[in-house]
C-alpha cells in the first residue's frame, strides 16, 4: 500500500565552525538525519532537510586568531570546507546554511525583541573577569588556568577538558587571558540579558510530558534539567564579544547593550529557521516558501518536525530553544512550529578511549574520505549508531563489518548473479521458466523483510534497520546458494533463466532499499542494471518483476573491496596520536 504523502522537516545539530569534525560528531546527528531524510524521500514524502554551520562565539574568534585571519574570513573558509565534506559523505541537505547570515541576524533579533516585549528577557548585573591588557571582558572560554580538581594547566573558564569538571572562571588557579596570556585580570561588574526560562517552566514541562513517544535518553535529560537541584534556571543570552548578532539594535526593548552579542546557544537553533529562509532565497522563492515549514499560521500545521542530535545538545533543544518558541508564540500573530520528535544519540568512542578534536585522536571526516569512499563509513557508523548506549569504533570491528557485510554479502551477491548471467545468457534479463516453491518462498520472505525494515526506519531505530537490510541481502545469497542456477542450467536452462531473472530483480530492489545507507553503491547497482526505476517496493512481487525479460544490463565493477590486515594496522597507528 502506497503511504499517504506527508511533509517532514528534518534538522541535524549544527556543527561548530572551528575545525573539521570527527566521525563521532558525524554519527551523532548529521548522518542519521540524512538516512531518515533519504528514506522519507524514497517513500514519496516531501522533505526539507536543513543544517548549517554554527559560526558565532568564543571558539570561532580563538580559532580565527590562531589561524591569523579575520573571523569573518575564517568562518567563510571553514563553511566551504565543511560543506564540501558534507557532500563527500553524501549528506543530502536541502540547504547548508550559516548562522552568521543576514537572515539569522534578523530572525534572532526578531525573537529577542518579541521575547523582550513579553517581559521574558531581563537585564542582570553580574561579575565577570576583565583583562586589563586586552581591555575587554573575557567570556568563559577566553580564560585559561590550572584546574583546581585535577591540576590540568590548560583548563578553560567553563570546563576542564581533562577531567570534565564544570568550572567558573574564578575557580581557576593562576588564570590568564587566552587571547594574550596576560595575568592582569580583574573582576568587574557588567550587565547581560537573560531569558526568563523559569517563568516558562510549567508550559515547557507540560510540553515535554506530552511527548510520550520520545526516546528515554531525550526525556530523561530534559527532566533532569527541569527538576534536579534548583530546577530550570534563567539563562544568560548575551556575551561581551565583537563577532555575533548585535544585542543592541533598532526596536530593541532595552538600552545599553552596545558591544554585546547574543550567545550562540540562543542564535544557533534559530538558524534552523533562518537556513530554511536562506534556502528560499537561494532558490528564488518568496517568504511563503519557508514559512510553510515553520509557521503554523502559514501552513506548517501538517509538518512533522524531527531533530537529530547528540545527548550533549539535548538540553538546548528540549528547554532553551522551545522556551524561545513558546515565549514568542505568547505574543500572538505568528505561531512558530515546535519540534515533534527529538532523536538523540549517546557518544561514539574511539578505540579504547575518546575522540578528541583538540588532541587529534581518532578519525576526522577529511581523513576518512582520503582512505575509503563514503559508503564504507556510512554503513559502519549507521549500523553501529550509539542509540541505547555509547558505542565504540575499533579498527578490527570496522574491517570485519566492511568485509563481511558489504563485500561478502551484498557485493558477493551482485557479482555472482551478474557474472553468471553474462556467461550463460548474455547481458540481458533472460526469458522463460516459471517460479517454483523456492522462488515464491523467497518473494514472501523478502516482502516480510521489507515490511520489518520499513517499520524500523519509520521508528528511526537505525541499528535494527541496518540489521533488517543486511538480512535482506542474506536472503539473496542463501537463495543463490540453495537454488544453484549454475547447476540447474546444465539440465533445465529455462528454470535457471527464471532463477536468474528473479535474482537480477533483487539487485534493483537492493539498490532502492540500500540507498539511504549506501547511496553511491546503490547508484552503481542501478547503473549496472541500466534502470532509473527507483520506485519503493510497496508491492514486493511487482517490484521483483520490474526488470522484464530482454532488459539489458552491464556487470558492475566490484562494489566493495576488502580491507587488508596491513591497511587496518597502518590506520590504527596513524590515527592514535596528534592530528597535524
Amino acid at each position: 500500500m502506497v503511504p499517504e504523502r506527508k511533509r517532514h522537516l528534518i534538522t541535524s545539530a549544527i556543527p561548530y565552525i572551528n575545525g573539521i569534525k570527527h566521525l563521532g560528531n558525524l554519527v551523532g546527528s548529521q548522518l542519521p538525519a540524512d538516512l531518515y531524510a533519504r528514506y522519507l524521500r524514497a517513500r514519496g514524502h516531501e522533505v526539507m532537510f536543513i543544517c548549517a554551520t554554527d559560526e558565532h562565539g568564543t571558539p570561532a574568534e580563538l580559532a580565527a586568531a590562531k589561524a591569523g585571519k579575520p573571523v569573518a574570513e575564517y568562518c567563510a573558509e571553514m563553511h566551504a570546507v565543511q560543506a564540501e565534506l558534507a557532500r563527500g559523505f553524501r549528506l543530502s541537505f536541502d540547504h547548508f546554511g550559516r548562522s552568521s547570515s543576514a537572515r539569522n541576524h534578523a530572525l534572532t533579533q526578531y525573537f529577542a525583541r518579541t521575547l523582550g516585549e513579553q517581559e521574558l528577557i531581563s537585564e542582570v548585573a553580574e561579575s565577570q573577569v576583565f583583562s586589563v591588557d586586552d581591555n575587554r571582558f573575557l567570556p568563559d572560554r577566553y580564560i585559561e588556568g590550572t584546574c583546581p580538581n585535577c591540576g590540568y594547566e590548560r583548563a578553560r573558564g567553563d570546563q576542564c577538558e581533562n577531567c570534565t569538571k564544570q568550572l567558573d572562571p574564578t575557580d581557576l588557579i593562576n588564570p590568564r587571558s587566552a587571547i594574550s596570556g596576560s595575568t592582569r585580570l580583574e573582576v568587574r561588574e557588567t550587565r547581560h540579558l537573560y531569558l526568563r526560562q523559569r517563568s516558562l517552566k510549567p508550559e515547557i514541562a507540560a510540553w515535554i510530558d506530552s511527548k510520550t513517544d520520545w526516546p528515554v535518553l531525550t526525556t530523561s535529560i530534559a527532566r533532569k534539567w527541569l527538576n534536579d537541584g534548583d530546577g530550570l534556571q534563567d539563562r544568560g543570552i548575551t556575551r561581551d564579544l565583537a563577532w555575533g548578532v548585535p544585542a543592541q539594535f533598532d526596536g530593541a526593548p532595552w538600552q545599553g547593550m552596545e558591544g554585546k552579542v547574543f550567545y550562540v546557544w540562543f542564535d544557533a537553533p534559530i538558524e534552523y529557521i533562518s537556513a530554511t529562509a536562506e534556502w528560499a532565497d537561494a532558490t528564488g522563492q518568496d517568504d511563503a516558501a519557508w514559512q510553510r515549514w515553520w509557521r503554523v499560521d502559514k501552513g506548517a500545521g501538517d509538518v512533522t518536525y524531527t531533530e537529530f542530535m547528540g545527548k550533549d545538545n539535548v538540553p538546548f533543544h528540549t528547554l532553551s530553544f522551545p522556551a524561545t518558541i513558546i515565549g514568542a508564540n505568547r505574543a500572538g500573530g505568528a505561531e512558530w512550529k515546535l519540534v515533534d520528535y527529538i532523536k538523540s544519540f549517546n557518544y561514539l568512542n574511539y578505540d579504547g578511549g575518546q575522540f578528541s578534536t583538540s588532541q587529534g585522536r581518532g578519525v576526522f571526516m577529511d581523513q576518512a574520505l582520503s582512505i575509503l569512499p563514503a559508503d564504507y563509513w556510512r554503513w559502519w557508523l549507521l549500523s553501529h549508531a550509539p542509540e541505547s548506549a555509547d558505542s565504540e569504533f575499533t579498527w578490527e570491528n570496522f574491517q570485519q563489518s566492511v568485509n563481511k557485510d558489504l563485500a561478502d554479502v551484498l557485493g558477493n551477491f551482485v557479482s555472482r548473479i551478474t557474472k553468471f548471467c553474462r556467461g550463460k545468457f548474455g547481458e540481458a534479463v533472460p526469458a522463460g521458466g516459471e517460479y517454483g516453491p523456492q522462488e515464491l518462498a523467497l518473494i514472501a520472505a523478502v516482502a516480510e523483510g521489507v515490511a520489518s525494515y520499513e517499520n524500523m526506519m519509520d521508528a528511526m531505530s537505525i541499528r535494527r534497520a541496518a540489521q533488517d537490510l543486511r538480512a535482506l541481502w542474506v536472503l539473496g545469497n542463501e537463495y543463490l546458494q540453495s537454488a544453484a542456477p549454475w547447476t540447474v542450467f546444465k539440465t533445465d536452462p529455462t528454470r535457471a533463466a527464471a532463477q536468474t531473472r528473479l535474482s537480477l530483480n533483487l539487485v534493483r530492489l537492493y539498490a532502492v532499499l540500500s540507498e539511504p545507507f549506501i547511496p553511491d553503491a546503490a547508484a552503481s547497482m542501478l547503473a549496472g542494471m541500466q534502470t532509473t526505476n527507483r520506485d519503493w517496493p510497496e508491492d514486493v512481487p511487482a517490484a521483483l518483476a520490474a526488470l522484464a525479460p530482454g532488459h539489458a544490463f552491464t556487470t558492475p565493477e566490484v562494489l566493495f573491496r576488502k580491507i587488508t590486515d596491513e591497511e587496518r594496522e597502518d590506520w590504527q597507528k596513524r590515527f592514535s596520536g596528534i592530528r597535524s
